[in-house]
């Protein structure tokens, strides 16, 4: 397979998966064994390019809030997004710095993707007894947002989404566009923060140079395609349907991990 298609097949997996609640890291870990691993800038650019994806879903939302901050509707939501982006950043950043995370490899993403599966039916099924139509971000919520995103972090196959929305519906906000809505808005800055942050580390070490960079644009412009397209059909279809075909999806992605790629990989 040549460089350019590799990077392509790349661009669309990561779109494909960032926001969807079945673990962006899994799929990835599945596709460097074909099309080769990536480096870390390569990795930072793609996750860009679905980030910009998701602002351009949202861009008439943020462009209201913006503009829109005279009102105390507006200005509530706006400050319970700073708070989660905050609190993840306040306790993700020492976290970081310690090295606190367990290594991409398949065994422990194998199981996260299986423990996550099954959480997430059983929490959906909770939110559902507990607050049938609850669209409303508490403070609560937007705290718990934050730490959600930090355990996802640490915990690779999590997926950052999935491991949000969920705590956002078991603490009251059980309609799942709502929730969905607010924990796609809080990663636009938890994203962008993050990777920037490891873009300079990749800087200042002097890890930015021997790139293909045709490679990289062509990842960078289907990771924001791909990943516009699924935020578009994800918000649609959750109107209707619960998550539980993500879950089982996850459980049998875990299960054929554990048994067919080496555990050490």
């Amino acid at each position: 397979m040549t460089d350019p298609l590799a990077a392509l097949l790349l661009g669309i997996l990561e779109g494909l998966t960032e926001f969807l609640p079945i673990s962006s890291t899994g799929h990835l870990l599945i596709a460097q064994r074909w099309l080769g691993a990536r480096s870390d800038f390569f990795n930072i650019v793609i996750q860009a390019g679905a980030i910009l994806a998701i602002t351009l879903v949202f861009r008439e939302r943020i462009t209201a809030l913006a503009t829109g901050l005279g009102e105390a509707r507006n200005r509530d939501y706006a400050m319970k997004l700073a708070v989660a982006f905050l609190v993840t950043a306040l306790v993700g950043l020492p976290v970081r710095l310690l090295g606190w995370e367990l290594p991409e490899t398949v065994t422990p993403i194998a199981w996260a993707l299986i423990i996550g599966g099954a959480w997430m039916i059983v929490a959906e099924r909770l939110a559902e007894r507990r607050s049938p139509d609850g669209s409303e971000v508490t403070w609560t919520i937007a705290v718990a947002v934050g730490l959600a995103q930090v355990v996802a972090g640490v915990f690779p196959g999590t997926s950052r989404s999935a491991a949000a929305i969920f705590m956002a519906m078991l603490l009251g906000l059980s309609r799942r566009t709502a929730a969905a809505e607010f924990v796609f808005l809080v990663g636009i800055p938890t994203m962008f923060a993050a990777s920037a942050y490891t873009f300079l580390e990749l800087a200042m070490e002097g890890g930015l140079g021997g790139e293909a960079w045709a490679d990289v644009g062509i990842a960078f412009a289907a990771a924001t395609i791909t990943g516009f397209m699924v935020v578009k059909w994800l918000l649609g279809y959750i109107e209707h349907h619960r998550f539980t075909g993500f879950a089982v999806y996850r459980i049998l992605l875990g299960a054929a991990l554990l048994l067919w790629i080496p555990a050490g990989e």
